[in-house]
């Protein structure tokens, strides 16, 4: 059950065919596009999803595997709580085995600083009835056995869940499909094609679809796309590096996390492993433009980045990366299929030495296999999940800043909603792409 990166040698699951219309188009693959789709079909529309790549191909498969109610942004968390119930329901109705399970999931204390976020999430979790409890260092040793006993204390949410997210996400999609959305691999959707001033359906590589709706869920792409209509919002995007290790003795059932070490445990009887504050930082042109709105997030933890002057040819925010092109032309998301960057392997060996060095009953921590994904992000680390003014008919829902894959069938059923026109059921004014017009003062959610 390693997963191997996903690649545009990956066998095609859903080769359309692509038709010549939708109740709405979906751009975008990973778990928000994936989910959307499902919840449309459900509802009875039409839904095709357009992805360049493969499903699940770039960060929706490459993430921790959390199911995370704990720790969210308050505009976050009744989605999340939602979306907690959604995967349990959703998960019998998917006929395999994704790893879901209730584990649990731990926040360790290294400090006193993070004693006292703990505390003031507490209150939160409170008020919205989560069994989140605090833990003193004997607490956490009864939840972590063996371990060297470093931590001031933790913070524990027993109803969090985890899942193979490379197995999930492509299960999600087959079961959408079964549902009456259509999946379209290969497939880059070059621009919208807008008639009076509206959507009026997309221009692909492989023809064109008519559609009064589309949602761009594209992830790191999805800034790119944008400008090339017209719209610029503060994204950019932050390589993180992830592993594998060989089976290991069990130490927890879930998923913990400290400054240094974050850790899952998969079903194939190993951990996934991944520096838990740690991303590297590739400068591109977007990053120049949008740097003023990014100080507060880099002055707050100055040490977890590590800035390349360039990004690699083809990247979304690389300097020779075509910001417009004309609807007949190659587009920068066909020239690469699968964002898939290389993992940082000194840091995730320093990340095995901890575990190790944490956890003395694993005995020796062998990585078996490593990867690495692009995280889009926005300034105050919280999604963009709005309509597009400029752009009537256009939804976009990116930014989702490593949060996207626990929360992924929550805002799928938002985005549902919306597109149909019906209440979302929460209060999105958190997500409006509106807050980043000049002057508005943005408030920082939890990091990466």
């Amino acid at each position: 059950m390693i997963p191997f990166p996903i690649s545009d040698d990956s066998p095609v699951e859903h080769a359309g065919p692509l038709p010549a219309s939708a109740d709405c188009v979906i751009i975008g693959g990973g778990v928000i596009g994936i989910c959307t789709a499902l919840f449309l079909a459900k509802a009875g529309l039409r839904p095709v999803v357009l992805e360049k790549g493969r499903v699940a191909g770039e960060q929706s498969s490459r993430n921790w595997g959390w199911i995370r109610q704990q720790g969210r942004d308050p505009a976050e968390l009744p989605i999340m709580i939602e979306a907690n119930r959604l995967w349990r329901e959703l998960g019998p109705e998917l006929g395999e085995d994704i790893g879901l399970r209730q584990s649990g999931l731990l926040y360790l204390a290294d400090t006193e600083k993070d004693l006292a976020y703990f505390e003031e999430f507490m209150m939160l979790a409170r008020e919205h009835g989560l069994d989140t409890e605090l833990l003193s260092p004997e607490g956490v040793s009864k939840l972590l056995p063996g371990a060297k006993n470093r931590w001031l204390g933790g913070m524990h949410t027993a109803s969090d869940m985890i899942a193979e997210p490379w197995l999930a996400v492509p299960a999600l999609a087959r079961l959408a499909v079964r549902s009456g959305a259509v999946i379209v691999e290969n497939c880059a959707v070059r621009r919208l094609d807008m008639a009076g001033g509206k959507v009026a359906g997309v221009f692909t590589e492989k023809g064109h679809i008519a559609a009064p709706s589309v949602v761009l869920a594209g992830g790191a792409w999805s800034s790119l796309f944008l400008t090339a209509h017209g719209v610029r919002i503060p994204q950019l995007s932050v390589r993180a590096s992830v592993a594998a290790t060989d089976p290991l003795p069990l130490i927890f059932q879930g998923g913990a996390v400290d400054t240094t070490t974050a850790f899952r445990r998969r079903a194939d009887g190993g951990y996934t492993l991944t520096a838990a504050d740690f991303h590297e930082f590739l400068i591109g042109p977007d990053a120049f433009r949008h740097l003023r709105k990014f100080i507060p997030q880099i002055l707050a933890n100055p040490t977890a980045n590590r800035f390349f002057p360039a990004a690699p040819m083809g990247y979304p925010d690389a300097w020779g990366t075509p910001r417009q092109w004309r609807a007949d032309e190659v587009s920068p998301f066909e020239r690469m299929r699968v964002l898939n960057p290389r993992p940082a392997m000194k840091a995730l060996g320093k990340v095995a030495r901890q575990f190790a060095a944490d956890h003395p009953s694993l005995g020796e921590v062998r990585l078996r296999s490593a990867w690495a994904g692009m995280i889009d992000t926005m300034p105050d680390v919280v999604p963009v999940v709005d309509h597009v003014a400029a752009l009537p008919g256009l939804i976009v829902a990116t930014g989702m800043s490593g949060h996207g894959f626990g929360i992924g069938p929550g805002f799928g059923r938002v985005i549902a909603a919306m597109v149909r026109g019906e209440p979302p059921g929460h209060d999105l004014s958190r997500f409006r792409i509106s807050r980043f017009a000049k002057g508005e003062k943005l408030i920082a959610g939890p990091s990466l």
